[in-house]
């Protein structure tokens, strides 16, 4: 595997490590490093079976098996874990979320960083996440729907855009920026035939262009988080040398967790120190004190009478709608000003009007507060059917949450001794696993 890595590349890895690149080297010969994040909002505190060691700076993390089919089981369809690289769970912990705040994740796709601190918050407070690219929104919207987040809005946006609208808006920004990739070479062997000097440099520009919009969206006092997946110090050390030299209003902002000291407010993972692929974390503090100021924007997003009137008549005892997005009702504490901005998701989706008939979102099974109607506690084997989009057999009357080990699935209305399988058909799938 050494000989497929860019003779450029390891000319510049050698001056960074010196007489360290043999053992970077040699670490890059093994396998990568699985992680998997539990969701402590999902019932029961027992991590996955194929856990294994615990991952220090993440309280919810463990390593996982290599050949674990996690990601191919029930419980991971619920919404139980998140499928995550140890260290790129660094960066939300630095960023440490709290119940409250108004949080923005600026490149957000595909939602690891965005469940994580949707987690810490608890439902609480406001957290948007961002993503430019059509087809990543989408698997990042799903992402938050299938861990339960109810407190998040899912939008499409150029960061530039967003910079002008929410002036200081945030009392925490993370960029996890677009990067030349270099952290991903053990894991996605294929990325070092992608690597050049010419896209690095690229990568730089763009990540200049993004850190100054970000910048702008900090309450004073609150705290930007800039994290990358590589190890070129121009796209990590010196790109935030450049940036406080440009912005003294920030200040780096040192950092420890359990076997990870950044006193100087930066820290770089590299495989052959650490458990886990390349990843690049700054914490950097805005001077001064001041409130997250986010003017508000209820009225493009108001639900009719006639929906809400609509809700009331199913008798479905979901949280009371107090917003909508198109014909979906939600439900959200805050909505900012959304101007011109593409939003598809709108904190947590309740259901949809159709007509005069209510229809009960998945979101709304799967959100940390289900509704509060009848559950039918599916064997393993009926599991399996259901999350295939097979009926099931059942005495159940009208609508009905479709449980497994506790565990939330998705919806199920039942009539003449058979549940109807509401499961989202673009989410059905034949091939798990209990």
């Amino acid at each position: 595997m050494t000989t497929q890595l860019p003779e450029a590349w390891i000319r510049r890895a050698g001056e960074q490590l010196g007489e360290a690149l043999p053992l970077f080297l040699s670490a890059m010969e093994c396998p990568p490093v699985r992680g998997i994040r539990m969701n402590s909002m999902r019932p029961g505190n027992a991590p996955f079976r194929d856990a294994e060691a615990k991952i220090p700076w993440e309280r919810d993390g463990w390593e996982l098996a290599p050949e674990s089919p996690a990601g191919a089981t029930v419980a991971h369809e619920a919404g139980r874990f998140y499928l995550q690289e140890p260290c790129a769970m660094l960066p939300a912990r630095v960023m440490d979320a709290a119940p409250g705040e108004t949080i923005l994740d600026l490149c957000a796709a595909p939602g690891g960083k965005s469940t994580q601190m949707g987690i810490d918050m608890r439902g609480e407070g406001l957290l948007i996440c961002n993503e430019p690219m059509p087809k990543r929104t989408a698997i990042l919207s799903r992402n938050l729907e299938r861990m339960g987040i109810p407190n998040a809005i899912v939008i499409r946006a150029y960061p530039e855009k967003l910079a002008a609208l929410w002036p200081e808006g945030f009392d925490g920004v993370l960029a996890d920026v677009p990067c030349s990739g270099e952290g991903m070479f053990r894991r996605v062997p294929e990325s070092r035939a992608e690597w050049s000097p010419e896209k690095a440099a690229g990568c730089v520009l763009r990540q200049r262009e993004i850190l100054e919009a970000a910048a702008g969206m900090v309450r004073p006092g609150g705290r930007l988080v800039y994290s990358t997946c590589t190890w070129n110090p121009a796209e990590n050390e010196e790109q935030i040398y450049t940036f406080l030299r440009d912005h003294p209003e920030f200040e780096p902002e040192g950092f420890s967790l359990p076997e990870i000291r950044a006193p100087e407010g930066m820290y770089t993972c590299w495989p052959h120190l650490i458990r886990g692929e390349g990843q690049f974390a700054a914490k950097l503090r805005k001077k001064g004190n001041g409130e997250a100021i986010l003017p508000e924007e209820r009225k493009a997003f108001q639900a009719s009478e006639d929906a809400i009137r609509c809700w009331k008549e199913s008798g479905l005892n979901t949280e009371a709608p107090n917003a909508a997005l198109g014909t979906v009702l939600t439900r959200i504490g805050r909505i900012p000003r959304l101007s011109g901005i593409p939003v598809l998701r709108l904190g947590l989706h309740l259901g949809e009007t159709r007509g005069r008939i209510f229809q009960p979102d998945h979101a709304a099974a799967l959100g940390f507060r289900p509704p509060d109607v009848p559950k039918m506690e599916l064997t393993d084997g009926e599991a399996l059917r259901y999350l295939a989009g097979e009926a099931i057999p059942g005495e159940e009357k009208g609508w009905c949450l479709m449980t497994w080990q506790d565990l939330v699935l998705g919806w199920g209305k039942g009539s003449g001794g058979t549940v109807k399988n509401h499961y989202p058909k673009g989410l059905r799938k034949t091939r798990l696993t209990v």
